[in-house]
C-alpha cells in the first residue's frame, strides 16, 4: 500500500544526475491501480509529489525543472496511468500559492489542487481591464474578518466547472492603481456568483463571464498580503506565459477533470486511460508536437506532401518547435549554474503564437477545399466526419478558428513585446502618471 502521508512532500528526485523517468516508473509500478477511484489515485499521486513535481518540496512537489517535469508527465502517460489533475489549478494557482502563500494556505489550497479535489479558474480580466489589467474595478470592501466582493470578470476559462477562483479585486482605491489590488482565493460556490458561457466561433464555450454581487471571502484567503496583489498577479501571469509557451508539453494531463462539478472523482481511474489502465499506453509529445505530426500525416494521406511549399513549411514548423524545445533545455542548463534567460516566458508565448498561426495556415492549405467546412455541434461533427471520411479535418479547422485566441489571452502579443522591450532591453516606457495618481482619480472606460 502506498504511503500517502504529507511527509512524502519532503522527498526529492535525488541528485541532478538521477534519471527521474526511471524513478517515477518504479513508483508507478508499486502504486498504480486502475481500479482505484480517480479521487483515490489522485490522492496517492498528489501527495507523493509526482502530480506537480516542479512545485517545491514543501508544497507537494519535488523541486524539479520544467523540462524534468515534462519527462515525468510523459513517463506517466507511457506507463498507462492516469495523469495529474489538469486545469488552471495545477498550472497557475498552485505555483502562485507555493510562492506567496503561508504554510497553512499551501496545506489547504495546494493539497486540494494536486489531489484534484478542487478545480480553479482565473478571475483577472474585466470588460474594461484586459490589456490594462491594473485598471480593474471589481471592488472588495472589508466587513470584519471578511471582504464583500462586487464586480464583473470576463474570459474566465473553466469558470463553469470551477470550485475556486484566483480573484483580483481592488481593496484600496485611494492609492495608485497598481498598489491597491489584492489576490484572493475565492469560493465560486456561493450566493452572488453567476457564471455565463461565452460562445466562440469554434462552436464551443471554453470561456465565461462571471458576475459577482456582494459575494464574500475570508481575510485568511488573501494570498501574498493585502494590497500586494499586483506582485502576486505577476507571478501568476509568469507561470501562465511559461505554461502556454512553446517548448514545453504536458503529455500526461489527466483525461479526468478535477473538482466537484465535473463529477469524475468517484469514477474508476483506469477508465480514463488508453487500454483501460493497462501498461503500454503511449503519450504524445505535447500540443505542438502532436499538431506537427497530425499535419504531416494529413499531408501524406491526401498527397499534399508532394507540394514543395507544403514540405518547406512543415520543416519550418518542425524547426520552430525544436528551437523552442532547445531554448528550454538551455534555460535548464543556465539555472543549473545560477543563470537565467531574461524574458523567457514572454519569448515562449510569442513563439507559441507564431507556431499556432503557421499551423493554422499550413493546416488549411493541406486540407484544401475541405478546410472551408466546419461543424459547430456534436451532431454536426458526427455528420461531417461521416461525409468527409476524415475525422481529423475537424481538428484542423477548429485549430484554425481557435488560433486567434492564444495571441490575446494570457497577455496579448503586444503586451509581451512591451515587457521584453521595457524590462529586458531597458527601453523607455510611454509617459504616464498611472503609478502616482490615486486610482479613484484616474479616468475610467465607459
Amino acid at each position: 500500500m502506498a504511503d500517502t502521508t504529507t511527509a512524502q512532500r519532503g522527498s526529492t528526485a535525488g541528485s541532478a544526475g538521477d534519471d527521474v523517468t526511471t524513478e517515477v516508473k518504479a513508483w508507478l509500478a508499486e502504486n498504480w491501480d486502475a481500479d482505484l477511484t480517480v479521487a483515490e489515485w489522485w490522492e496517492r499521486l498528489g501527495t507523493s509529489g509526482w502530480a506537480a513535481p516542479s512545485l517545491p518540496s514543501d508544497s507537494y512537489g519535488k523541486g524539479l525543472s520544467r523540462e524534468e517535469s515534462v519527462r515525468v508527465q510523459q513517463a506517466i502517460a507511457e506507463f498507462g496511468a492516469l495523469g495529474a489533475p489538469g486545469g488552471l489549478g495545477l498550472l497557475l494557482a498552485a505555483p502562485t500559492i507555493a510562492t506567496h502563500g503561508t504554510d497553512e494556505q499551501k496545506e489547504l489550497y495546494v493539497r486540494q489542487i494536486v489531489t484534484g479535489q478542487k478545480a480553479w479558474c482565473q478571475l483577472f480580466s474585466e470588460p474594461g481591464a484586459g490589456s490594462d489589467l491594473a485598471g480593474l474595478q471589481t471592488r472588495a470592501i472589508r466587513d470584519g474578518d471578511e471582504w464583500v466582493i462586487s464586480g464583473q470578470k470576463v474570459w474566465t476559462s473553466g469558470g463553469q466547472i470551477a470550485d475556486m477562483g484566483m480573484l483580483l479585486a481592488r481593496t484600496d482605491p485611494d492609492v495608485p492603481k497598481h498598489q491597491g489590488i489584492t489576490w484572493f482565493a475565492f469560493d465560486m460556490h456561493q450566493e452572488g456568483v453567476e457564471v455565463r458561457p461565452l460562445r466562440e466561433m469554434t462552436g464551443r464555450a471554453l470561456f465565461n463571464e462571471v458576475f459577482i454581487a456582494e459575494a464574500r471571502v475570508h481575510n485568511d484567503a488573501i494570498i501574498g498580503g493585502l494590497n500586494n496583489g499586483w506582485a502576486v498577479a505577476n507571478t501568476t501571469l509568469a507561470f501562465e506565459r511559461a505554461g502556454l509557451g512553446a517548448g514545453g508539453g504536458t503529455a500526461a494531463g489527466g483525461a479526468a477533470s478535477p473538482g466537484t462539478v465535473a463529477a469524475d472523482l468517484g469514477k474508476r481511474a483506469g477508465d480514463f486511460v488508453g487500454g483501460m489502465g493497462r501498461r503500454g499506453a503511449t503519450g504524445g509529445g505535447g500540443l505542438f508536437g502532436a499538431t506537427e505530426k497530425l499535419l504531416v500525416e494529413l499531408a501524406k494521406g491526401n498527397g499534399a506532401i508532394s507540394d514543395p511549399t507544403i514540405r518547406q513549411d512543415l520543416m519550418r514548423l518542425h524547426t520552430l518547435n525544436e528551437i523552442a524545445r532547445y531554448t528550454n533545455l538551455r534555460q535548464k542548463a543556465l539555472r543549473g549554474v545560477g543563470g537565467d534567460i531574461p524574458g523567457l516566458g514572454n519569448i515562449a508565448k510569442l513563439s507559441m503564437s507564431h507556431i499556432l498561426r503557421l499551423s493554422r495556415d499550413l493546416g488549411l492549405r493541406i486540407l484544401g477545399p475541405l478546410g472551408t467546412l466546419h461543424a459547430y455541434t456534436p451532431d454536426q461533427r458526427k455528420t461531417l466526419d461521416g461525409v468527409t471520411k476524415n475525422p481529423f479535418a475537424g481538428m484542423v479547422t477548429e485549430m484554425a478558428l481557435f488560433t486567434q485566441g492564444p495571441s490575446i489571452y494570457g497577455g496579448t502579443d503586444e503586451i509581451q513585446h512591451n515587457i521584453i522591450g521595457e524590462r529586458v532591453l531597458g527601453l523607455p516606457k510611454e509617459p504616464s502618471n498611472d503609478r502616482v495618481t490615486p486610482f479613484r482619480e484616474l479616468p475610467k472606460n465607459g
